[in-house]
């Protein structure tokens, strides 16, 4: 495989660990998942978000860098997918911590991710606030169905502003629309077939018009 660690990224319930882990079985490389299903501060979060969320912030940035930072990533024999990228911490927290808590956490942010691996790829799927509810309420997590719509949009608008301007890496914009990635199997078969034939830059995938 051309990349060799591939991360996938997107607001709350758009299809990020379904679509990871099919490529990581498509391209035979490591799933790399995210900590969110252990972050022991998350429901408490959903129910009064102010009153935890410098603690549940702390924990995913903890959490990811220990996932990050494991022999696997360090040092593979392997490629990787994973379904989130570390960026996505701070993401979170310009939404949910106050002034002083945001200086605290990017102050550590900065310290703990210097020599952290990065992807050499990012998928950054996208959906509107209609289907992210949708999907969320099929999936049945139970704190998840106490997420606020508002809190949801607002967040799909930083991952917008982050990709408008992100050039770290090459970057593959997906439409996830009218797609569910979990059934879908000839449309993530393309989107497979895209991903091993990208070059740098940024490209986009858009089921309805994709040949």
């Amino acid at each position: 495989m051309k990349y060799q660690f591939i991360a996938i990224e997107g607001p709350i319930g758009v299809g990020k660990s379904t679509l990871a882990r099919q490529l990581a079985e498509s391209f035979k490389a490591h799933y790399l998942s995210d900590t969110q299903g252990g972050n022991p501060y998350l429901s408490a979060f959903y129910k009064d978000p102010r009153a935890s969320a410098l603690h549940t912030q702390l924990h995913f940035l903890v959490s990811r860098l220990k996932v990050l930072t494991n022999p696997a990533v360090l040092k593979p024999t392997q490629p990787i997918v994973a379904d989130f990228m570390l960026d996505k911490d701070r993401l979170f927290a310009e939404l949910t911590l106050d002034h002083t808590e945001w200086w605290m956490y990017s102050h550590l942010y900065d310290q703990q991710v210097r020599d952290v691996p990065k992807p050499d790829l990012v998928i950054y799927l996208q959906a509107p606030l209609e289907r992210l509810i949708e999907r969320i309420e099929r999936r049945g997590i139970s704190h998840e169905q106490r997420i606020d719509s508002n809190y949801l949009q607002q967040l799909s608008s930083l991952y917008e502003r982050f990709f408008h301007s992100y050039v770290e890496t090459p970057l593959l914009i997906v439409n996830t629309s009218d797609i569910n990635l979990a059934d879908d199997v000839r449309e993530v078969e393309k989107l497979s077939k895209m991903v091993s034939e990208l070059e740098g830059g940024r490209h986009f995938f858009n089921p309805m018009v994709a040949s």
